[in-house]
Formats: C-alpha cells, sequence, structure tokens
C-alpha cells in the first residue's frame, strides 16, 4: 500500500483510507459482525488509515472501533470528527474550544485511545472566526491529543484565512466523477499551501453498487 503525508509534517498514513460512515447505519442496517468483518480485510488489506465523526450512529462507528481495536490488538490511524452539535436542530454547529476539547475527549474514549492522527472541524461555525478555531486545533495538536489538523468542507478563501495562523494539515471535501467542486479552487489552495486534499465518497455515495439509496 503507498502511504502519504498528511500536510506537510503530519503522518503518514495509507494513500487509501476506509470511510467507517456505514457502520453508524447510514447506507442501511448493519451490524457489529459485518463491521468487524469489514475492518478485517481492511487491515489484510494494508489500509491503516480509517476516517470516522461522533455524528456517525450517532457514536455508533466509534464505538464500532473502538471494540475491535480492544478485541483485534491492533491500532488503525484514525481521523475523527467534531463540531457538529449531536441532538440539536440540524446544521447547529459549535466550534468553540469548550466543545470541541469535549467531543475529542468523548471521541478518544469511544475509540479506546490517548489520541487520533487527524482531527477536523466537520462544520464550520460562523460565529467564530476560523482563525480561533485554528489556535484551538493548534493548542490540541501541542497537548499530543491529534496528530494533525484539518477542516471538513470549507472554502479555499477559509482555508487561507485558516493558514495565517498555522499550518492545516488537511482538508476533507466530497469528490467524485459527478462532484467536482473541489476542482474550482480547493484543489489549487491545498497544492499551494502544502495541505493534503482528502476526498471522500469518491464513489459517489454507492452509486457504483447496487445499493438503493
Amino acid at each position: 500500500m503507498k502511504t502519504r503525508r498528511l500536510g506537510r509534517h503530519g503522518p503518514e498514513v495509507s494513500a487509501i483510507a476506509y470511510g467507517a460512515m456505514s457502520f453508524g447505519g447510514f447506507y442501511g442496517p448493519t451490524n457489529r459482525e459485518e463491521s468487524f468483518a469489514t475492518l478485517d480485510a481492511v487491515w489484510e488489506m494494508g489500509v491503516d488509515f480509517l476516517d470516522t465523526s461522533n455524528i456517525y450512529g450517532p457514536y455508533t462507528s466509534e464505538e464500532v472501533i473502538g471494540a475491535w481495536t480492544a478485541d483485534r490488538g491492533k491500532r488503525f490511524k484514525i481521523a475523527t470528527k467534531g463540531g457538529i452539535v449531536i441532538g440539536a436542530p440540524r446544521g447547529t454547529v459549535d466550534n468553540s474550544e469548550d466543545h470541541l476539547r469535549a467531543e475529542l475527549e468523548a471521541s478518544m474514549t469511544r475509540l479506546g485511545v490517548d489520541h487520533v492522527a487527524l482531527y477536523y472541524v466537520h462544520r464550520r461555525d460562523w460565529s467564530i472566526p476560523i482563525e480561533k478555531v485554528t489556535e484551538t486545533l493548534l493548542k490540541f495538536k501541542e497537548e499530543g491529543l491529534i496528530g494533525a489538523i484539518g477542516y471538513s468542507e470549507i472554502s479555499p478563501a477559509s482555508l487561507r484565512l485558516a493558514h495565517t495562523v498555522g499550518h492545516v494539515d488537511a482538508v476533507q471535501s466530497e469528490y467524485s466523477a459527478w462532484s467536482r467542486q473541489p476542482e474550482l479552487g480547493m484543489i489549487q489552495a491545498c497544492a499551494e499551501l502544502g495541505t493534503a486534499f482528502v476526498p471522500f465518497s469518491p464513489l459517489g455515495r454507492g452509486m457504483f453498487t447496487d445499493l438503493d439509496l
């Protein structure tokens, strides 16, 4: 398996990651046995990088990964996310340090780890300057809680603002044959700033399978 570095100084991870949103039932009913078998196969293929979030389930995806880790005695490099407020009206976000820290600590507990390879702000909170949010993420990195900092679904302009405070290791955006918006500036900004561009749903959310969405 080829590897890629997250940003200029972040951890090195497999070039292909496994997106664990399905463990939370997004693509239909699942169970722990099936999820464990999937993680076993992913590990055997040489993929060492998982992408999850506290909202997948909610919580179920992280709990499954944590249970698999405890049972198998193997550790993936994990990216997880925070910032979307669970249980609040759809679209409610909170990028305050207190909220992000509480969510990060809760995620690590579910995952059974004392740090994660990458922590994304899942959605931007427009009530807090992104520069301040970046300072929070950098603090988590300095404390050893995370290996790299990232943002999910931000604009090139927001990335450049964040970059004035410190290096952003990764940006995640949907990118596939029919979701091409990152080509309108985000991929170019990431290349210029040395930020890893991490596409999600590159297979179009199941469009290349027989899954009926």
